[in-house]
């Protein structure tokens, strides 16, 4: 009896009712599809066609077989007893990098358990060998101080500040895919791996090797795809804060900044200039003339963002047409609610191409005609009020089975529209993110998180695992979002420290809902969103305005080295954060470190992320001669110091004499 074939450069088990298709997809790397009871599926959720390329397969018998391509072999057994088969991967030296969890003898184990689920679908669990020593990296954006997140459990799911990218990284040389956009769990723990997915139609999970991280990051993005260029004014100072509520405002604000030589690359409006959500549209009351708007700010060097949400109020104008076309996400049981905020709220359904279409012309019309060229595409996840994901359905299925690829529609949306609309290029921000969302200009930032010290180091986590995750473009609130009283001495210097490492992130972009708010009303006088209080630069404290004037200017000194890494993101998918090891492979600290990391190749960045502090550690990689950007100061690698940080000032290193010109600067 024949289980394993080959067939179309691919090699194929097939058992009781099961068909397992390993075939390479890219260079040193595989794709790995299953299905119970039907045919293999060609989805393209994330991963991007690859060019034709020949496997070795060698078919040593109907119970054995193995596909190669380039670094990566995959190797097939099937056992006499249950007649299951058991996938190994091997790298190019026959090191065992990954491999399936063994059927347990008289534990009678499945490796891939595809559970039935009414209406025809399954529940998945798939399961493989656990190695406790290894370390594992990237997953995207959890509110967590945790880089390696070998022994976490991760929610596959979308939520308020929380981004689930299911790619992983290994220290043992290679990159796993999770390509499946249904809500699950993944678990690396100690005894196990498993990838848990609630509603799926098959299993599919890409794979690659590669000696370094480097190689294996570069894999995975050329799979599923690298941003464009960034836009120049990506490069410089974004200003922000909830909300400016009309347009003398914001131009009030635009104005101080050029009356004192501030430049600023973008200043946003947020939520909620629009009559009702969904109507996608400025209140011509508090905006009466946005044409003229953008022209004055562009004069001043400065692009304009404005925000759009995907929901769409029940009583918004353009709600019954949406409804009427099935362009809205449907509840598949009771009210179709699914957000309360000022009101009720469905969301248009960005799996649907003819919503996308509908959105981005309204948005083209009453946005982007007035020379608005960037897009805050808000509430990403989407933000489900009780986030229960299986009451909930889109044009492409269930949100349990297909919800983790919204955001990345969402990104699409615009970024479609902005390119058939002339643009060569384009960035939104977005506050979340999957798989392939990279190449769609979308800008993640880390959500609607609080401002405090805890979260600040979390941050940092977060960042470099969404690198790592293949999302280059990433930020934050400085100063977090939630709280902060500018007149509060204790918030202004996490402000001051958040605004330091800022100027390190991909996007330096200044946000916040700081208190105390200011009631607004509507022109018929009923209540509207409040808002924040005061967020510019000189609203914490005189003596602090000169320190992050310093480093808005150094922002615009590294705009030649930003563009660069950029281009480098553009290019072959590198990340803007690095974590050391991504530079540092071979040395074996680097592995471990949470709280410093490279900016680009040249900078190491350790912020300073604890009250009241003005000394840190800071581990210098072997290898190199590192140059302290305050004075000048050389040392050699491979060594731990101890380096002074007073209130204006930031540990940052350049490596082996680069970037020479910024020394003395901060």
């Amino acid at each position: 009896m024949n289980y394993i074939r080959e067939e179309q450069e691919a090699i194929i088990f097939e058992n009781d009712g099961e068909t397992l298709r390993i075939e390479p997809w890219g260079e040193n790397s595989l794709r790995v599809r299953a299905v119970m009871m039907g045919d293999i599926k060609d989805t393209d959720y994330a991963l991007l066609p690859p060019p034709f390329k020949p496997a070795e397969i060698v078919i040593k018998d109907g119970f054995n077989g193995e596909i190669t391509n380039g670094s990566i072999t995959a190797v097939l057994s099937v056992d006499d007893w249950h007649k299951r088969c058991l996938v190994s991967f091997f790298n190019q030296k026959g090191e065992l990098l990954l491999e399936e969890e063994r059927f347990g003898g008289a534990l009678n184990k499945k490796t891939r358990d595809f559970k039935p689920r009414l209406g025809g679908d399954y529940e998945l669990t798939v399961s493989f060998a656990s190695d406790q020593s290894e370390r594992l990296y990237g997953m995207g954006q959890y509110q967590q101080e945790v880089l390696n997140v070998k022994s976490c459990i991760l929610e596959l799911a979308h939520r308020n500040s929380q981004a689930s990218v299911p790619f992983v990284l290994s220290d043992k040389g290679y990159g796993f895919f999770w390509h499946n956009p249904a809500v699950g769990t993944a678990s690396f723990g100690k005894n196990v791996t498993q990838w848990y997915s609630q509603n799926t139609k098959q299993m599919d999970y890409w794979i690659t090797a590669g000696d370094t991280p480097k190689e294996i990051l570069k894999a995975y993005t050329k799979a599923t795809g690298t941003p464009p260029p960034m836009p120049e004014y990506g490069l410089g100072f974004w200003q922000c804060k909830l909300r400016y509520w009309n347009q003398e405002e914001l131009l009030n604000v635009a104005r101080e900044y050029h009356k004192r030589g501030i430049p600023i690359d973008v200043i946003v409006i947020d939520f909620y200039h629009w009559p009702k959500c969904g109507d996608y549209r400025f209140d011509e009351n508090d905006f009466p003339d946005p044409e003229v708007m953008v022209e004055e700010l562009n004069g001043y060097g400065t692009e304009l963002m404005v925000s759009v949400w995907p929901q769409v109020n029940l009583t918004s104008e353009n709600y019954e047409e949406m409804k009427q076309k099935g362009l809205l996400v449907k509840s598949e049981r009771g009210v179709p609610i699914a957000m309360r905020f000022q009101g009720e709220n469905a969301f248009f359904d960005a799996t649907n191409p003819k919503a996308r279409e509908y959105v981005w012309n309204l948005c083209r019309k009453n946005y982007y005609d007035y020379g608005i060229k960037t897009f805050w595409l808000d509430e990403a996840e989407p933000e489900f009020s009780t986030y229960e994901y299986d009451n909930y359905r889109f044009y492409m299925g269930p949100v349990n089975q297909i919800g983790n690829i919204y955001p990345q529609l969402y990104a699409k949306t615009f970024y479609d529209g902005q390119i058939a609309a002339g643009m060569d290029t384009a960035v939104n921000l977005l506050r979340c993110a999957w798989a392939g969302s990279q190449r769609y200009g979308a800008l993640v930032w880390s959500g609607d998180i609080h401002s405090d010290w805890k979260t600040l180091r979390e941050q940092v986590c977060a960042g470099l695992n969404m690198g790592i995750a293949g999302i280059a473009w990433w930020t934050t609130d400085i100063g977090g979002f939630m709280g902060g009283d500018p007149a509060d001495s204790s918030f202004r210097q996490l402000f001051i420290r958040w605004f330091q490492w800022g100027t390190f992130c991909p996007v330096m972009r200044l946000h916040g809902d700081r208190t105390p708010s200011k009631p607004v009303n509507h022109a018929d006088g009923t209540p509207s969103m409040p808002t924040g209080a005061d967020n510019e630069i000189w609203s914490f404290g005189d003596e602090n305005t000169p320190i992050l004037e310093k480093y808005i200017y150094f922002r615009e000194a590294m705009r030649p080295y930003l563009r660069a890494l950029m281009n480098e993101a553009h290019e072959s998918g590198k990340p803007v954060m690095r974590t050391m090891f991504y530079e540092f492979p071979h040395d074996e600290r680097c592995w471990d470190l949470t709280n410093q990391y490279m900016f680009g190749s040249d900078i190491l960045v350790a912020p300073i992320l604890y009250e009241d502090t003005y000394e840190r550690e800071v581990y210098l990689p072997q290898g190199a001669i590192w140059t302290l950007i305050y004075d000048g100061t050389e040392y050699e690698g491979g060594q731990i110091i101890y380096q002074t940080a007073k209130i204006d000032q930031i540990p940052v290193f350049l490596r082996d004499g680069k970037q020479k010109e910024l020394i003395g600067k901060i």
